[in-house]
């Protein structure tokens, strides 16, 4: 009987699905990270005129519509100070796709891709099925990541480096001084460093730098998406930008197992990336507000926790027993060991929920962490 591949025996349905497995139906989630928000309207509206015009029946170019790819660069000037031409951009099926080809296409079995930890989950998983070599890196105490960190895991066998800002799980915030950093690593080391941008618009202290800003070799990608910034994760609708040969070989990826993004997402995209921007900066100023609000909470239960910088996560030390008595009780948080082993005795909490119901979940959580002391 024909058996499973080394590379997909090594990846496992994520911890973050596990707790939603165990949870309640009336839980209150405080494990997703999607925002609570609608889609805007004119987002909305530009892909239901594209559909009933007939736009949309047909494969757009691989590299997704002009308009689109066009929209994308106009923001990467607008937002960043780059000068992207849209020849340089795919659009993906969501950040998820523009990860997979950017490690698809440039790690070799065996290479080693360093990232964070605690870090998003797909770095660690994605880098098995290119069939590369997770290296996972610690964090410093505000669980931001050290450049120096990052130079000092750099070998021979390195392919690539993950940064991550503002980042999931942690909220963490990386400085400019070290996404400088960063770019001088990529181009000294000659290695690629991969800029995962997709809630750039969630900052809240600080400013996001993009790496590339500061890169002269062509060695750093970006990857960024209208998930975040436009409440938009059901639409899956990403890109990646960077150099032109780095761009020709994550085509080669993405047209084989994608052929284009969604054609009415790709419509909706444009018009989200080139109208009003009023609602990410509402979103942006809710969710500040709610994390304030959590902060006071955890510190009244006494729970330590560097500030969150952006995106709308938390990650506060916890006592043992302390996520599974707060489930137990009807909220979802995640165990901070799904992000990697960095992340033990952590949990994140998302507060991307209504102030009502955060509240709500704020008073279980200092029930249950009496309980567990």
């Amino acid at each position: 009987m024909t058996g499973f591949s080394r590379r997909v025996e090594q990846v496992s349905i994520s911890g973050i699905r596990e707790v939603f497995e165990a949870a309640g139906e009336d839980a209150i989630n405080l494990g997703l990270g999607q925002p609570d928000f609608p889609t805007p309207k004119h987002a909305r509206q530009a892909a239901v005129e594209a559909i009933q015009a007939g736009e949309v029946d047909a494969y757009t170019s691989n590299k997704g519509t002009e308009a689109l790819r066009e929209a994308i660069a106009a923001k990467h000037e607008r937002d960043n100070d780059l000068d992207v031409d849209p020849g340089d951009i795919i659009a993906t099926s969501g950040g998820s796709e523009a990860l997979h080809i950017a490690l698809e296409a440039h790690v070799d079995a065996g290479q080693e891709v360093i990232f964070p930890d605690p870090g998003f989950v797909s770095y660690d998983a994605l880098t098995h099925l290119a069939g590369g070599t997770p290296r996972p890196v610690p964090l410093r105490e505000d669980l931001t990541m050290a450049p120096e960190t990052v130079e000092e895991a750099i070998t021979d066998d390195t392919a690539a480096f993950v940064v991550n800002s503002p980042a999931n799980p942690t909220g963490a915030v990386q400085s400019p001084e070290d996404m400088r950093e960063f770019a001088r690593i990529a181009d000294e080391h000659d290695v690629l460093c991969i800029s995962d941008e997709v809630y750039e618009h969630q900052v809240f202290e600080g400013e996001h730098r993009s790496p590339a800003e500061f890169s002269d070799t062509g060695n750093v990608v970006v990857v960024n998406a209208c998930s975040k910034a436009y409440s938009m994760t059901g639409w899956r609708l990403g890109w990646v930008t960077g150099a032109t040969d780095r761009i020709e070989r994550m085509l080669r990826v993405h047209q084989y197992a994608q052929a284009c993004a969604s054609a009415p997402a790709q419509y909706a995209a444009e018009a989200a990336l080139t109208g009003p921007q009023d609602q990410v900066t509402e979103m942006r100023e809710a969710f500040q507000e709610r994390r304030d609000v959590l902060l006071d909470g955890l510190d009244e239960m006494g729970l330590d926790c560097p500030t969150p910088k952006g995106a709308f996560y938390a990650m506060p030390k916890v006592p043992d027993g302390w996520v599974n008595e707060v489930i137990d009780r009807g909220v979802v948080v995640v165990p901070g060991d799904a992000f990697g082993e960095h992340g033990a005795g952590y949990a994140r909490i998302s507060y991307a929920t209504d102030m009502e119901t955060l509240k709500e979940a704020i008073d279980i959580m200092a029930d249950a962490t009496a309980a567990v002391r």
